[in-house]
């Protein structure tokens, strides 16, 4: 596949395999990764990861980590094994267990001649209240932790681009395209906000899933409302 100069995640929140690769290949032209949560992962396990990933797609590992050092570092070294393009933990933690997962990501990806993911630290949930005081500070530890950047809403992405530079990585879920319902996010805003505000990537589900257009449609008019260009050729 060509070069995808997208910064849209698509998110493969559906329930078994056949629906994602469905949703994958109507929206591939548009999507510069897709997004393997919980509920995917848990119902298909790694190989439709490594499928995904063989297809020729950017995968991003959404599968929040939070555990004893240990036991991330474990699933940390698991992940780059399947050769993900990112994936993240909780910022929340602790520097302890962000560290045990950059150190045991990076030993992998030498031990296999491979580029290491980049992890980012989901902050605070978009479905919940928080601070920017509050997200700062967690992204701050990350940063100090070895982390490439943090999941966080739109809310915050400029004070964390304004802290961080231009270098530290900024994914933002809770993206509602103005045709779109915000649904059970509270900390929402639009794809052309989120990039305004110093966002690298957005991550969209449900208004390209659960759209009344098609799902292919639903991207193109995203990345058109983001004022963003480049699709896969």
């Amino acid at each position: 596949m060509s070069e995808n100069t997208s910064r849209l995640i698509v998110a493969l929140d559906v329930p078994t395999k056949n629906d994602a690769l469905d949703l994958a290949h109507r929206t591939a032209k548009y999507a510069s990764h897709f997004k393997v949560g919980s509920r995917l992962f848990t119902a298909e396990g790694p190989g439709f990861v490594r499928e995904l990933k063989e297809a020729g797609y950017g995968v991003f590992l959404d599968l929040k980590f939070h555990d004893i050092p240990n036991t991330v570092g474990e699933a940390a070294a698991a992940a780059t094994a399947l050769g993900v393009d990112i994936f993240d933990v909780h910022a929340s933690g602790g520097t302890a267990m962000m560290k045990a997962a950059v150190a045991a990501s990076r030993e992998e990806a030498e031990r296999r001649g491979i580029a290491r993911p980049r992890i980012v630290a989901i902050t605070v949930l978009t479905s919940m209240a928080s601070t920017v005081d509050e997200v700062l500070a967690l992204a701050e530890r990350a940063r100090d932790a070895g982390l490439d950047g943090v999941v966080s809403s739109a809310w915050e992405a400029r004070a964390i681009r304004d802290a961080m530079g231009p270098d530290f990585l900024i994914v933002t879920p809770g993206i509602r395209p103005t045709w779109a319902a915000k649904q059970d996010q509270r900390r929402v805003a639009t794809p052309h906000e989120a990039f305004e505000n110093g966002a690298d990537y957005i991550v969209i589900g449900r208004p390209i899933r659960d759209s009344d257009k098609q799902p292919s449609e639903a991207a193109r008019l995203i990345l058109e409302e983001s004022s963003i260009v480049g699709v896969r050729e």
